[in-house]
């Protein structure tokens, strides 16, 4: 091969090698803006989250109050404790209400609805789409039965997916 031959070959070589870093930093640079954009859509998640969490919990234990939650959702004790699948008598009971188990199907279902608080319009119109909301991804079943189930986790992932751009 002549030395021009191996010149132009060199230069086509470089020239690729040289798109393919472009191409290259072009892709790394919009995966860091879907990144950020990723990044900024779960903060905002979270900030409707903890919002309502901070809403309805003691500052000092970190407990949820009932009191607070039927006054700011318009709910009886029975209502709520047939919404979260729990019995009554874990309404009525203190030592009932901070076990564990009330504990955390109250904080999954403040969970959700900070998550779509946003898209629905406020809380009330929340609290009806967890209520009467079929979602088809998950069989139909609405958010409040899925909650009762112990199936908060996927739900949550499904409404983080939704909310990064996801189709349903």
């Amino acid at each position: 091969m002549s030395n021009l031959k191996q010149t132009k070959t060199m230069r086509k070589a470089g020239q690729k090698a040289s798109f393919a870093k472009a191409d290259h930093s072009v892709a790394n640079m919009a995966l860091a803006q879907s990144r950020k954009g990723v990044e900024r859509v779960k903060i905002a998640h979270h900030s409707g989250v903890n919002a309502l969490l901070a809403k309805y919990a003691d500052k000092r234990t970190g407990n949820v109050v009932v009191d607070r939650l039927i006054d700011g959702t318009g709910f009886t004790k029975k209502n709520l404790a047939g919404t979260l699948g729990i019995s009554m008598d874990a309404m009525y009971r203190p030592d009932r209400v901070n076990s564990p188990t009330t504990q955390v199907r109250m904080r999954e279902m403040l969970e959700i609805l900070g998550r779509i608080t946003d898209w629905a319009g406020g809380e009330v119109q929340a609290m009806a789409w967890y209520r009467g909301q079929p979602i088809p991804a998950f069989g139909g079943r609405t958010a409040e039965s899925l909650v009762k189930s112990n199936q908060a986790g996927p739900l949550r992932d499904y409404l983080d997916h939704m909310a990064m751009g996801g189709f349903a």
